[in-house]
């Protein structure tokens, strides 16, 4: 029974859950992908290969903005991350990022080293 099912797929619809499946790894990958290329141009211009010689990093919590949406699944709410996105304004309340303490960034462990 289950080899009549597998005979309405077509090449055609195979290819294409091939296809959705590279884009969907390659767009999971690429921030890594990205951080790897960014490390190696650094390094090779003698700058500081996590901060770039700024002498601090981003929060990974409020990605450097200082503040945080209220409320969400896990503090995430994909809607409210299109929006700003798409450079409209925030629909949640904002409330200063607890991690970094309303900073928005950490000083570079690599650079403060003694």
């Amino acid at each position: 029974m289950a080899r009549k099912e597998m005979d309405n797929i077509t090449a055609s619809e195979i290819a294409g859950f091939g296809v959705g499946t590279l884009l969907l790894c390659a767009t999971i990958a690429a921030p890594k992908i990205d951080a790897l290329f960014s490390a190696s141009q650094r390094s090779s211009l003698g700058m500081c290969k996590r901060c770039g010689n700024l002498e601090r990093i981003a929060c990974s919590r409020c990605r450097g903005t200082g503040s945080v949406r209220e409320g969400g699944v896990f503090g995430i709410n994909f809607v409210e991350d299109l929006y700003e996105t798409l450079g409209s304004k925030s629909l949640g309340k904002q409330i200063p990022c607890v991690k970094c303490q309303a900073k928005g960034y950490f000083a570079c462990p690599d650079c403060s080293k003694p």
